[in-house]
């Protein structure tokens, strides 16, 4: 007979179980890190599953280098958005191959290091520096977490609430067309979810090299395709692409231009590597996109900034001129959807994902507040209708 997992464990027991000690148990305790409140009796504690969680929590967000007080910062913000386990455990996965990725530069450095036996005397001034430098990159750990917690929070929203399910990336994907024997360029490729999302369909004769500024999020998708042999993998910042002129024959930019700080510099730069009559598909929204979320937030609280204003500086409505010096041909395309919100906290989770200020001015009692306002509106008014304009442009070369 199979026996059920407990419904409590003792200190004793969560310490047997997970191979901490009782005295690290005790310490998180009295430093309120990790205090069971449920169902206690007498001076004995009893922590249930939502406590083993939290404990996860502590345990990978500490190997990755943050200290106690910070994670107690990340912990209680987490709490106060109502994220769920899956939400998180994504987050800590993403973070922690950052942590990889960081980690195999440093090797990487320390092997050049130890390769030149000739200057690892008094002249290895370089091969410290350069290990050095490796291994100061990307220490903001905590501030790593919660970015790929938010992102995870407005991935949820969009796939929850669209109406549209063929999907945004399947229909990038349709844009590409299925010739044959097809070099492929994505600058910026985050995660490698397009490619993902259409693994059924892409054309075994074509080679794709897929590049991002972030390590990390190169590592995902490298992680995410494994098996997949049409692709490449490559660091590359978008103003400087370390390609032949004419080398693809297709260059995408998937909502990702806006971010450059000089996008003149990185459309010259996809313009050079593509052969001619290449073509370039640069994907992004228009400034009415969302603007319901917006507006939600300054009908509670006129102060309240959700969306993030970088996407005036690459959009549907001036894409184009930009494009126009270098391409021909332009051509725009929109992605027929939007967002039928039915609950409220789903949406507060994007709104507090944003990089703009809702995620300060929701906090303690304010956050309650705006939970009881959304879900009276949504109760009285029915589902949030919210505005997704999402579009493409393509030009040639």
């Amino acid at each position: 007979m199979e026996l059920s997992e407990p419904t409590y464990f003792t200190t004793g027991q969560l310490a047997k179980r997970t191979g901490l000690t009782l005295r690290t148990l005790r310490y998180y305790d009295q430093i309120g890190l990790l205090t069971p409140g449920k169902d206690q009796i007498g001076a004995a504690r009893r922590y249930d599953v939502d406590d083993l969680r939290r404990l996860q929590q502590i345990q990978t967000l500490k190997y990755v280098g943050l200290s106690l007080e910070e994670i107690g910062q990340l912990l209680a913000a987490e709490m106060d958005a109502g994220r769920g386990i899956r939400d998180s455990l994504l987050a800590q996965l993403d973070v922690l191959r950052q942590k990889m990725a960081h980690a195999e530069n440093v090797v990487k450095a320390i092997r050049q290091a130890l390769a030149d036996d000739e200057r690892l005397g008094e002249r290895s001034w370089s091969h410290l520096a350069d290990i050095i430098r490796a291994v100061q990159a990307e220490q903001k750990w905590g501030e790593q977490y919660r970015n790929a917690s938010r992102l995870q929070s407005r991935i949820h929203l969009y796939d929850r609430f669209s109406t549209n399910r063929h999907g945004w990336h399947r229909w990038v994907f349709d844009q590409l067309g299925t010739e044959r024997d097809v070099h492929v360029l994505e600058v910026g490729c985050g995660d490698g979810a397009l490619w993902l999302r259409n693994a059924d369909r892409i054309p075994e004769s074509w080679r794709i090299t897929l590049t991002d500024i972030s390590q990390g999020m190169l590592e995902e998708a490298r992680d995410r395709l494994q098996g997949l042999p049409q692709f490449k993998f490559l660091l590359v910042d978008a103003q400087d692409i370390p390609f032949h002129d004419g080398q693809f024959d297709k260059a995408i930019a998937n909502n990702m231009l806006y971010h450059v700080r000089n996008i003149p510099q990185a459309i010259n730069e996809i313009h050079r590597v593509l052969k001619k009559g290449g073509q370039c598909y640069a994907t992004t929204m228009s400034l009415r996109h969302l603007q319901e979320v917006e507006r939600l937030g300054t009908d509670f609280d006129p102060a309240m900034k959700v969306l993030d204003r970088v996407i005036e500086r690459f959009h549907l409505d001036n894409a184009a001129e930009q494009f126009a010096p270098l391409f021909h041909e332009v051509q725009p395309l929109m992605y027929e959807d939007r967002l039928v919100i039915t609950e409220a906290e789903p949406l507060i989770d994007y709104m507090t994902s944003t990089p703009m200020n809702a995620r300060s001015r929701l906090q303690g009692a304010a956050l309650e507040r705006f939970r009881d306002y959304v879900g009276h509106r949504l109760e009285n008014e029915g589902p949030l209708k919210v505005t997704k304009e999402n579009g493409m442009y393509i030009g040639r070369k």
